[in-house]
Formats: C-alpha cells, sequence, structure tokens
C-alpha cells in the first residue's frame, strides 16, 4: 500500500499522516497490499475538506468529504471508499458467477442437428376474397411473400405468392 498526502492551506501533521493510514488499512481485505492511496487536505472556510482516491489494478474511486473536524472528514471518506470498493467487487463477482454459469452450461449442452421435422406453425385467417383482393392485400403487407385465401366464386382454398422479381405475382388453384 502507498499512500501519498497532499495538503493545502493546512499543515500536515505526523498525527494526520498516521490516522490516514489506519484508515486506509480498513482498505487493505480488498486489494491485498497492492494498491494507492492519494489523500489531499485543505481548509475551505472554516470547514477541513479530505478528499481521497484508491487506485488499484483497474478499479478506482474518489471520495471527497467536508467536516468542521478533519478526521471526522476522513473517516467519511474511508466509509464511502469502501462502499464503493464493496458495489464494484459485488459487480465483479457476479459477471464472473454468470460467465462461469455459460460457460458451464454451453459444455453441457449437446449439439444434435434436427432435420425433415416441422419446426414452426403460423395461424392465421383464411377470408374469402377475390384473387385481385388478395393482390392487393398481398402488396400492403410487403413483409409477406404469400397469402392464402378463399376464393369466392369457387369456394376453394387458393394462393397468391409474389414472383422473385417483386413485381409480379403467382397464383395456386387447386384442381377439380
Amino acid at each position: 500500500m502507498n499512500i501519498k498526502i497532499t495538503s493545502k492551506e493546512l499543515e500536515t501533521t505526523e498525527a494526520i499522516k498516521d490516522y490516514i493510514e489506519k484508515k486506509a488499512e480498513r482498505l487493505v481485505k480488498y486489494f491485498g497490499e497492492d494498491f494507492n492511496v492519494y489523500a489531499t487536505i485543505k481548509t475551505e472556510g472554516n470547514r477541513k475538506v479530505a478528499e481521497m482516491s484508491i487506485k488499484a489494478d483497474s478499479d478506482e474511486c474518489r471520495a471527497v468529504t467536508a467536516h468542521k473536524d478533519l478526521y471526522a472528514a476522513i473517516d467519511k471518506d474511508v466509509d464511502i471508499l469502501e462502499g464503493q470498493i464493496r458495489k464494484i467487487k459485488t459487480k465483479k463477482d457476479k459477471q464472473n458467477m454468470t460467465e462461469s454459469i455459460r460457460i458451464k452450461e454451453g459444455a453441457n449442452l449437446e449439439y444434435t442437428e434436427v432435420s425433415n421435422e416441422i419446426l414452426k406453425v403460423l395461424y392465421y385467417d383464411i377470408k374469402p376474397m377475390t384473387p385481385e383482393d388478395a393482390k392487393l392485400k398481398l402488396q400492403e403487407q410487403p413483409q409477406n411473400k404469400f397469402l392464402v385465401f378463399i376464393d369466392i366464386d369457387t369456394g376453394k382454398t387458393n394462393v397468391i405468392y409474389r414472383l422473385k422479381d417483386n413485381k409480379n405475382f403467382g397464383l395456386v388453384e387447386p384442381e377439380g
């Protein structure tokens, strides 16, 4: 753990340095000894401002607190930093857990190719209409390639479909 203390308009006493170091020891349980603490203390009016930031690996946390008592501001900063670190660690743990579950599930899956099976069934209303009306309705629905309808004249089920040129149509009529 490396600690760098900067002071502005305020003298950094040995007691303040020891206090910051003692409070930063609470954060060792999250990072081990491999992190940096940057503390800045200053006076703004009649208040003391303690600004602390921590950098460890790719994680960075920062807290700024103003209080009449510098020690209380330092305490509050350490509490804030600890909360931020716990939040980051929890988020990383959740991500790692879901990733490991996905990997485990992916390893257990066996992929088999399905062939010669009906995989999808669509249901829709078949309405009586003339082939001309069916063509107009299919033109209104550019996402559809075909339309099944009952021919009003014959009472038989027909299919009108869009040809590959997307300009013309084909009609399927049952025989007999």
